[in-house]
């Protein structure tokens, strides 16, 4: 398997449930080093940490955000645990609906419908599929978030034009995951997030040209159970 792909399922099973975990993760992953890019934010400069009624108030415009937007499309970049980037197309419909869709020479995709979380391989012609129950990224699936109530806050910080939210998730694939999210400090829209996931590896992912007004094709959203059996 190649670092390129056991990047992308590093990702992957970031968004998979708990559940899974009785039936087998359909691979083993070693941990390894942060992403370049992820880790030059860790190493910037730290943003000032707020006081807690100011920390308080910009949970609450970011829980304001996500709650307001049962859609969106988008366009997102990642780069992994191995330094390399990848891109696509970003659709969310909420509640539990959502495809991450990289472009070429990526071949892989993912899909939640609502009920399952599908892992496809369209190269090697696989898919894997899980039951949803809980997952790190819950601010782009649940129907209401309430970050405070639904994860751990860790750190809530602001610098010039970005506020962050770090949160720690327990109820995650294979154990803690830990996420910090960056919004922009005056719309609150989302940036971008870092995923430090239970086996070690750190993916950064950043958004761009975000449309939350059109919604995605429900067609996005199927998953062919048979495609690939």
């Amino acid at each position: 398997m190649t670092r390129t792909r056991q990047t992308v399922i590093a990702f992957a099973i970031t968004l998979l449930p708990a559940a899974a975990l009785a039936q087998g993760a359909p691979m083993q992953l070693q941990p390894a080093k942060p992403a370049p890019a992820a880790a030059a934010i860790n190493r910037a400069a730290a943003p000032a940490k707020l006081a807690s009624q100011d920390a308080a108030a910009l949970v609450q415009k970011a829980n304001a955000w996500f709650n307001a937007n049962p859609t969106l499309i988008g366009d997102f970049t990642q780069v992994g645990a191995d330094g390399k980037r990848s891109s696509g197309k970003l659709y969310v419909q909420k509640p539990g609906r959502l495809r991450f869709e990289y472009a070429s020479p990526a071949t892989l995709e993912i899909v939640a419908d609502g009920t399952s979380v599908a892992v496809r391989d369209r190269k090697l012609a696989t898919q894997d599929e899980y039951f949803i129950s809980q997952t790190p990224l819950k601010f782009l699936l649940k129907a209401q978030i309430d970050l405070a109530q639904d994860t751990k806050i860790l750190d809530v910080a602001s610098s010039g034009g970005a506020a962050t939210i770090s949160i720690e998730d327990k109820a995650t694939f294979g154990g803690t995951s830990r996420i910090k999210l960056t919004f922009d400090s005056q719309t609150s829209e989302l940036k971008r997030w870092v995923v430090l996931d239970p086996q070690g590896f750190e993916t950064l992912v950043t958004l761009s040209n975000l449309d939350l007004k059109r919604k995605p094709n429900p067609e996005l959203f199927k998953i062919n159970m048979e495609k690939f059996r």
